[in-house]
This record gives C-alpha cells, structure tokens and sequence, in this order.
C-alpha cells in the first residue's frame, strides 16, 4: 500500500491499526484544539518519524490547535505510520477540519539538513521557506514530488479552505534540532532548535 510519500504501509487506514494496535500501549493520540483557524498536527510523531511532534507542539504552543499521533512501542514504530492521504484517525480530521489552514510536520530520512516545503497554500508556503532561509534554514519548495502534498486527500488539505502546508524535515537537520532523536517523554532541544520554530511562527504570523 503506497501513499503519496511514496511509504509502503502496513495498514491501509486508521481502523484497520485500531484492529491490531492498542492506544496507550502502541500509540498515544495527543490534541489540544483552540479556535485560531490554525491547526498544526504530526502525523507520524512518537518513534515514527522522531522529533515531529515536538516541533509540532512548539510552534502551536497554546496559540493554535495542536494534534500529534504518537508511536510509543519500545521497537518497530514504522510499522504505525499511515500515509497522508489515508490518515483517518478521527481527531486528527477534527483537527484538520476546524481549521482554516492546517500544517503537518513530517521526518524525511534524508541527511541533508533541508526542510521540504509542499503543500497547497502557496503563499504561507512561501513565507514559511523565506522565514526559514532568513534564519539560517535551507528549505525548498517541493514540487512534483513524492512529498509535494498536492492531493486534496492529504491531511494538511482536509482543512476548511483546502489549502495546507506540509512540512518534510530531513534526519540531517533533525539531529541538529535536538540532542538525540531516541524515544523519550521529551527530548533535549539544541540551540537551533527555538530559531527553527520561530521561523515558523512568524511566517504563520505574517498576512
């Protein structure tokens, strides 16, 4: 099963996991809604692609929504990631859903420090790659790509306006983002850490 991250999955949805993996022994689901039309979720936080969902938090703060499904397995947490195009759990649509813009941050395996930039919205697309280039960041569009997130299936398009931003952040630059990506409660975030989600921030800020 082969989503538009070009992922093979195991499960094809959220309740065919549900069948098979059990919340709060395999995953946890994490969601603190707000009404800012702002709606940041990860995914495939937890083990699966590690340090997402912590940037995810970061950047919503108590400002906007915030979702992260977590995997929490002590091995084998690849095996809970649903690609964007079918990720169904029920929160996470809600999340998506009440917002008027949805991003979703996203671990890609490369060690390049890069963060891919796709999704619908062009305009917060582009804020979001100049805020990061102005601090220091590479990111670059992504286009015509496995993670160009153009399909209005993806979860960070599910919101009211059809238009999201979903964020690839390479393992390289992750690794620069905390001290170590293994599983735990909270990871040790490195200096570069706070000037990534700023970015972020301010180009959610910007009109």
């Amino acid at each position: 099963m082969k989503g538009e991250e070009g992922e093979m999955d195991h499960y094809s949805s959220f309740e065919a996991l549900q069948e098979h993996e059990r919340e709060g022994k395999d995953f946890v689901i994490l969601f603190r809604p707000t009404s800012s039309g702002i709606a940041l979720l990860a995914p495939h936080g937890g083990g699966i692609e590690p340090g997402t969902a912590d940037l995810a938090d970061e950047v919503a703060r108590g400002d906007h929504t915030f979702y992260a499904f977590k995997g929490i397995k002590p091995r084998g947490n690849s095996l809970l990631h649903i690609t964007s195009t079918r990720f169904d759990e029920p929160r996470a649509l809600e999340a998506a859903a009440m917002a008027e813009v949805a991003i979703t941050m996203h671990g890609h395996h490369s060690r390049r420090e890069i963060v891919w930039v796709g999704g619908r919205h062009v305009d917060l697309m582009e804020r979001i790659s100049r805020c990061l280039i102005l601090a220091g960041f590479k990111a670059e569009i992504a286009v015509d790509c496995e993670w160009s997130a153009q399909s209005l299936e993806n979860i960070c398009n599910r919101c009211r306006g059809s238009r999201g931003v979903q964020l690839e952040v390479a393992m390289g630059l992750r690794e620069k983002l905390f001290s170590s990506l293994e599983r735990r409660s909270w990871r040790t975030r490195t200096e570069r850490f706070y000037p990534f989600v700023d970015a972020i921030r301010e180009a959610v800020r910007q009109p």
